[in-house]
């Protein structure tokens, strides 16, 4: 249906036709409400109600996959105007809350808005299921599928089992673990421990997860493992006493991290997505308050029960020797959570790669004496450089390399002294500990979000620079495009 507007003279605005038609848009008539007068079109004929419910549903189901994939409210809004600009739908208005979608697509003043909303119930990691809708997305505003044929391989993603066996991914778990432990110092006893606890910790989290148990308790049962599991290797003997088993607790507790969304609560607050960031604030804030609960619990316990205790582990000391191995570690550690979180093969040599930059970078500024803040956004702007460049000319979502080359850095170790101290000790001593994780966590969510905003005049090849500049975007086109529907 066509717009119409009511006939003035040409001389006072060039906008105003004088002619009876528009070319392309046929003829047209008199509005209703002013008997008499003539009447222009000024826009191209909208599609049908039911074109625009087809579009704004698969514009929902686009958006939730991203939401459940730990995508920002930024990248989801601007993936749901270009897909809705590339079918050629009008001025849509996009609204993201942490755990919803609408989308309001505006037709004027004569036809009424059509309003879709959509809530995002469940949260999963498939980066092999994220890379195939960036790559719909990407067909889409290409102008190579129309509507019903988006449709039809947007069902086939979100139906499409896991690339991976189940046992799979829990092996990633433990290599992840083991690895973790390496990069911290620990020897080969020691990483093995590390992975055979985390593997439990994963089975038993899957059978929770099947029972419907709130992820809180979830969190809080496998930081209680983990440390109980630790005290009991180190009362048999098969860990030998002194920061061995911290190193295992450690490494556990960074498992338990790298699955939160610490990236997408600071990108949406940098963003200006407030409220989006206030939810997952509290989300991150809940889980990782459940996982030093089972901690501080297994290690009261222990006390109460005479275990011996597991000493506190202080930070590797920087020496020259280390870093080939720490770089090495911290390659295996990302590509360890790709592959856990069921990442493409191709996708595993380039978070390798962002994990070799990032704990390289990390422990070459720690053997320069920098401050382990400071040192760690550093180290996370690296990787989100490597993710903003290697990652748009490989076709693969930044999101993927920038969370696995995060993981390495993780402040495990940090979180497990504060916690001995606080439990085990009872010397506030802690407090500042677990103070200078909540930095860390915050310097490396932000270094990331920061690297791939300084990556995009990199990608435009220093061209047009004020025009590029427009917002970190870890998911998603990086332009829209718009085509008219047939």
């Amino acid at each position: 249906m066509s717009r119409f507007v009511p006939r003035r003279s040409s001389s006072t605005n060039p906008l105003w036709r004088t002619d009876r038609t528009r070319p392309g848009l046929g003829p047209v008539s008199a509005p209703p409400h002013l008997p008499g007068s003539t009447a222009i079109a000024i826009g191209p004929e909208l599609p049908s109600e039911s074109t625009v419910n087809q579009v704004l549903d698969l514009t929902m189901r686009i958006g939730e996959i991203l939401m459940a994939s730990g995508a920002g409210a930024a990248d989801v809004t601007a993936t749901a105007i270009a897909v809705t600009s590339a079918f050629g739908l009008p001025h849509c208005e996009v609204d993201v809350i942490f755990s919803s979608i609408s989308v309001c697509c505006q037709r004027g003043v004569e036809l009424p808005p059509v309003t879709a909303h959509r809530v995002v119930r469940s949260r999963a990691l498939d980066y092999t299921r994220l890379a195939a809708v960036e790559n719909l997305v990407r067909r889409i505003t290409a102008g190579d599928l129309d509507i019903d044929a988006a449709h039809t391989s947007l069902t086939e993603i979100s139906e499409a089992p896991h690339p991976y066996p189940r046992w799979v991914a829990t092996l990633a778990w433990a290599a992840l673990a083991a690895s973790v432990t390496i990069l911290l110092g620990g020897g080969p006893m020691v990483a093995l421990a590390a992975g055979l606890i985390s593997a439990i910790i994963d089975r038993v989290g899957r059978l929770l997860n099947r029972r419907a148990l709130p992820f809180f308790f979830q969190q809080a049962v496998g930081g209680l493992l983990a440390t109980a599991l630790s005290l009991i290797m180190l009362r048999l003997g098969i860990l030998p006493p002194g920061i061995e088993p911290a190193l295992v607790v450690a490494a556990a507790i960074t498992v338990l991290l790298s699955g939160l969304s610490f990236v997408g609560s600071v990108q949406d607050a940098i963003s200006g997505y407030n409220v989006t960031a206030a939810g997952r604030t509290m989300e991150v804030t809940m889980m990782s308050a459940g996982l030093i609960a089972g901690v501080v619990f297994a290690l009261g316990m222990g006390a109460q029960l005479g275990l011996p205790r597991i000493e506190v582990a202080e930070p590797l000391s920087p020496t020259a020797l280390h870093l080939p191995v720490q770089i090495l570690a911290g390659a295996a550690t990302a590509a360890a959570f790709a592959l856990a979180s069921y990442a493409a093969p191709r996708a595993l040599l380039v978070a390798g790669a962002a994990g070799a930059l990032g704990a390289g970078g990390y422990r070459a500024l720690i053997l320069v004496q920098a401050n382990p803040i400071a040192a760690s956004g550093v180290a996370a702007v690296l990787i989100g450089l490597c993710a903003g460049t290697v990652s748009r000319q490989l076709r693969l979502p930044p999101l993927v390399v920038a969370v696995s080359g995060l993981t390495p850095l993780l402040p495990g170790l940090t979180i497990y002294r504060s916690m001995y101290e606080l439990a085990v000790t009872r010397r506030p001593d802690g407090f500042p500990l677990l103070m200078q994780a909540v930095a860390i966590a915050l310097a490396l969510a932000a270094g990331v979000v920061l690297g791939e905003y300084l990556a995009q005049p990199v990608r435009s090849h220093l061209g047009r620079l004020e025009r590029r500049l427009a917002g970190p975007r870890m998911v998603g086109p990086l332009r829209p495009t718009r085509r008219r529907l047939q």
